[in-house]
């Protein structure tokens, strides 16, 4: 087994705070004593059951650890912040998912949600990367400058990104479309980690060292049957 620290990597939660607790506990037993990094994806919110639980635990593991624990925007947080300033873009957030969301924060529309967990969600970046990996939410426009500097394609791209095989310069690890399978979508240049836990696929993980792009392996959680 390689030496130092790992980096683990959460995709879409959706909502799943029972799974995600879950993850985290396999996740603290696999890294033992040798430390670890831990990438949320995006896509807290939405669609699940307790998406309020889901921000407390991500933001309070990001507040207390801002240099190990990175969160990135997914498009559902997008959406919620866009609901924010019109009402056609609130009702396209609760058209997916967005009442799930209010609902397990006893609110009735976005602006009632707590202000310290939105000024949270608009200050989360889009990318982030190391030496061997891109980390995003949905992917990159093939052809665009390395990364892709645009913000839509990073939240809400499918294709072209999905289809061929896309050198990107480094692996590139992303969720947003689920497998509905259940297991990750393993590529030549890219991994994704949206395992489609929300509707009753897993929440995964994926396991990655400092010294190459490609995951070592997944660690995954499913609800009871």
């Amino acid at each position: 087994m390689e030496s130092g620290p790992l980096t683990y990597v959460i995709g879409d939660i959706h909502g799943c705070a029972d799974l995600l607790d879950a993850l985290l506990e396999r996740i603290a037993d696999h890294a033992a004593d040798r430390g670890r990094r831990l990438v949320f994806l995006g896509d807290y919110i939405d669609r699940g059951p307790d998406s309020a639980a889901v921000l407390r635990t991500v933001s309070r593991l990001n507040w207390a650890e801002p240099e190990h624990v990175i969160c990135l925007m997914g498009n559902h947080e997008r959406m919620l912040l866009d609901a924010l300033q019109t009402p056609q873009a609130a009702e396209h957030w609760l058209y997916n998912g967005g009442e799930a969301t209010l609902a397990s924060f006893g609110a009735r529309e976005a602006g009632d949600l707590p202000r310290d967990t939105l000024d949270w969600l608009e200050g989360l970046p889009t990318l982030h990367g190391d030496d061997a990996r891109w980390y995003v939410h949905a992917g990159f426009r093939p052809g665009a400058a390395i990364p892709d500097p645009d913000d839509h394609n990073r939240l809400w791209i499918r294709e072209p990104f999905l289809e061929g095989d896309h050198d990107f310069g480094r692996h590139v690890v992303h969720g947003h479309t689920p497998q509905r399978n259940g297991r990750p979508e393993i590529r030549r240049f890219r991994t994704n980690l949206d395992t489609a836990a929300v509707y009753g696929g897993a929440l995964t993980a994926g396991v990655f060292s400092a010294a190459q792009g490609p995951a070592l392996h997944f660690l995954q959680v499913r609800a009871p049957a």
